[in-house]
């Protein structure tokens, strides 16, 4: 008989959680403005609204916490911090941050002027509004595939090397860097080859541009290289990860996703002008160039998280819980980004609830669904997220409409994974009778997901 697969790990804590009646939660997603982001974490009985900062942490990494050193300026838990970067990525510089946005808001201070033109795959929602506030523009450049959610191919997340060139070869004197996003977060938690590197960075090259890589979810990237690229299924994460960043010239890194830890960032370059340029802004953004936003003891932690989740064993119980959902929705005949992602599952709303118009925003009206049916909260990551155009100020309606339903790590039960599915399933069973969505009440200029208000049609 064939030996199942188990996780990687065995459980040492529990949080208990609760369920919730449909009224109750009708009544606050009412209060919430319909918008879950205003939900209170209380409210929900399975929380996938996002994977960033809602993992566990391991035995390993509380004891490191207790041993943060919380000098301010020179604390040896950033001096194992950096050497940690270093030794994965390569990069001899290294910046703290608070998080992923915070490492954008710096470097992006130094590099990103009005006007600039910043192309990548899929800009994410801080990335393309740190660029947008700064009166510049970013240029999806990924590849049209990924547009296709039924289709099986191993990476949609590539950088279309034609759009790339086309971009570089009409606006050079205009780009300061290209980024590019490891895993492709808007496109469905979707990788990006090496082989796609090594050709963005020939491109850079020849047009004397650097990269950057948006590294939220790097070593979920090494993992699908090893298991979907030829040439790399005998290389280990580690040094997966080391090739991938030889490719690059710097990074921005939220590490409450792949870092395994519940806050902290950071910048890492091989370039001494970008850090001494950083410099500048972290000291009066974030903190001194030693913490930059960071406990001591978070630094810590996140040294053994980047070292934890750089291992093959981690990342495939981390990846075969995603799988096993999309099974489930397989047999449900639930339409998602295929193949599944590193850290979600994308739900691709427009195959859903085809009765309800874009205008109507279909992920929300989804998302608001997924709660009132079981308590499961998921992300609108769609023409909500994607904000108004800067310059028309219409709705941007060119992308997908997905509910992101992200996974925390080392969190959840392949239990928690059937209810979702079958909460899926119960919507999905209704799904000629929801015929309207939601409209905007009020939505911020920028980054308007987190705080809109809407209200329902019916």
């Amino acid at each position: 008989m064939e030996i199942p697969f188990a996780e990687a790990w065995k459980i040492k804590m529990i949080e208990p959680i609760r369920k919730s009646s449909r009224e109750e939660r009708e009544k606050w997603l009412k209060d919430a403005n319909y918008n879950v982001f205003q939900l209170k974490a209380d409210q929900v009985y399975i929380d996938c609204l996002t994977d960033s900062g809602t993992g566990a942490m391991s035995d390993r990494q509380w004891a490191a916490l207790m041993m943060g050193d919380e000098s301010y300026a020179g604390a040896r838990s950033f001096y194992e911090l950096k050497d940690t970067i270093t030794e994965i990525t390569g990069f001899e510089f290294v910046i703290p941050t608070h998080q992923g946005r915070a490492a954008e808001n710096v470097l992006f201070s130094y590099l990103v002027k009005a006007g600039d033109i910043v192309p990548g795959n899929s800009h994410f929602d801080t990335t393309k509004g740190h660029i947008e506030s700064r009166k510049a523009f970013a240029v999806d450049c990924t590849v049209d595939i990924a547009k296709d959610t039924q289709l099986e191919a191993p990476f949609k997340g590539n950088v279309d090397i034609k759009k790339l060139e086309k971009v570089l070869s009409e606006n050079a004197d205009k780009i300061p860097f290209i980024i590019v996003t490891i895993t492709n977060n808007t496109a469905g938690g979707q990788p990006v080859s090496m082989e796609n590197l090594r050709e963005v960075k020939k491109i850079a090259d020849k047009y004397g541009k650097r990269v950057i890589f948006d590294s939220a979810r790097f070593a979920e990237n090494a993992y699908f290289i090893k298991m979907r690229e030829e040439g790399y299924k005998d290389k280990t994460i580690k040094e997966i990860c080391r090739e991938m960043f030889s490719y690059a010239d710097g990074m921005t890194m939220s590490a409450k996703k792949d870092g395994l830890v519940n806050m902290g960032g950071f910048i890492a370059t091989r370039w001494e002008d970008w850090y001494e340029g950083a410099k500048a802004f972290v000291i009066p953004f974030e903190g001194y160039l030693t913490y930059g936003g960071m406990n001591g003891r978070d630094m810590a932690a996140l040294a053994v998280g980047l070292k934890e989740n750089t291992e093959f064993d981690m990342l495939e119980t981390r990846i075969h819980q995603l799988e096993f959902l999309a099974s489930l929705l397989d047999e449900y005949g639930i339409p998602y980004q295929r193949p599944v992602g590193g850290h979600a599952v994308f739900i691709d709303a427009s195959k859903v609830l085809t009765k309800i118009p874009k205008e109507e925003f279909p992920a929300q009206t989804l998302t608001v669904e997924l709660y009132k049916e079981a308590g499961i909260r998921g992300c609108e990551i769609g023409y909500i997220l994607a904000d108004r155009d800067p310059v028309t100020r219409e709705n941007r309606f060119g992308g997908l409409d997905f509910v992101r339903l992200a996974i925390p790590r080392r969190t959840y039960t392949d239990n928690h994974m059937k209810v979702i599915a079958a909460a899926l399933k119960n919507v999905y069973d209704r799904r000629n009778e929801i015929t309207r969505g939601v409209e905007i009440v009020w939505e911020a200029e920028l980054m308007r997901h987190f705080t809109v208000k809407l209200r329902p049609l019916s």
